[in-house]
């Protein structure tokens, strides 16, 4: 299944600028952290405030103020749920993030979802190698097709062992944003339902990259809804589409995001499912990401 109801977020303690990740994170913005923290969870608890009256299952967990962790709010860089009952770990690129691999979050999943096996990839960070979640890949879980743009974020050896160990087919590709720098992660820039992916090809430089990635995405059926360079730097990329109780899909967005698309594409998008879209102004500025990173997906079967 592509979707679920059930995801895992992290409530922000020590939100803030993250002077690790800013090196290669162009979606950062220095300056424009005042008051972060409390702006930051206020708007954590509205986002998933809006989730649950959606009627999608979240389940919280509190970050704790030691060890340092400012961007424990985006927990689907450092693990993935699968529906086999696997739970993967990933080497993550700066230093303080490794630490946001905290017992406290495995042990909150373990008490309400069966775990069969845990792959841990995060030895990798000693070779300075990194992959970081589904971030770093989008994955479209009901073809096994793990889309991923290779940065230094994201490095195809990794990228390799995941595909071979979870039986994935690897479609990777170089993307850029207009100052030609790499981007940082895919799922900025892509986007994977049930029956549609949206996609900023104009970030794609090269043609045969481009044209692989599009005929994979039309041999699985699905409609591609393509988005320009400056929607995708206003997260019009970073969205994921859930479920809710009812088995309703829904597609989840920053409100920022939602503001860039066009009539055209808002009314596409919303004769597959409903929008749900939550200001997360803050968070995007300070952290580089948006709705999608802040949910983990739990695909794992239920005790």
């Amino acid at each position: 299944m592509q979707t679920t109801s059930h995801l895992l977020m992290i409530r922000p303690v020590n939100f803030g600028f993250n002077t690790e990740t800013a090196v290669n994170n162009a979606f950062q913005v220095p300056g424009a952290d005042e008051n972060a923290q409390q702006k930051a969870s206020e708007e954590f608890n509205g986002f998933v405030q809006k989730l649950r009256e959606a009627g999608v299952d979240v389940t919280v967990v509190d970050d704790t103020p030691d060890p340092y962790t400012p961007d424990s709010i985006f927990p689907n860089n450092w693990i993935s749920f699968h529906q086999d009952g696997t739970i993967c770990l990933y080497p993550m690129y700066a230093p303080n993030r490794r630490l946001e691999r905290k017992e406290q979050v495995l042990n909150t999943i373990a008490a309400a979802f069966k775990i069969n096996r845990t792959l841990d990839f995060s030895h990798y960070e000693s070779s300075h190698l990194f992959l970081e979640g589904t971030g770093s890949m989008v994955l479209d879980r009901d073809y096994n097709v793990a889309y991923a743009c290779l940065s230094p974020r994201t490095d195809k050896k990794v990228l390799d062992d995941f595909c071979w160990q979870m039986n994935f087919r690897e479609v990777s590709f170089l993307a850029e944003d207009r100052n030609h720098q790499a981007i940082y992660h895919t799922n900025v820039m892509m986007c994977v339902a049930d029956r549609y992916v949206v996609i900023c090809l104009e970030c794609l430089p090269v043609p045969e990259q481009r044209k692989q990635v599009v005929d994979t995405i039309l041999s699985t059926g699905k409609e591609i809804i393509d988005i320009s360079l400056d929607q995708m730097n206003h997260f019009a990329g970073n969205m994921l589409q859930v479920e809710n109780a009812g088995k309703e899909k829904l597609l989840v967005m920053s409100s920022q995001a939602f503001e860039s698309l066009t009539k055209e594409q808002l009314v596409k998008l919303e004769s597959f499912n409903p929008i749900v879209h939550a200001d997360l102004q803050t968070i995007e500025t300070n952290g580089g990401g948006s709705a999608r990173c802040m949910m983990a997906e739990i695909h794992l079967p239920k005790k």
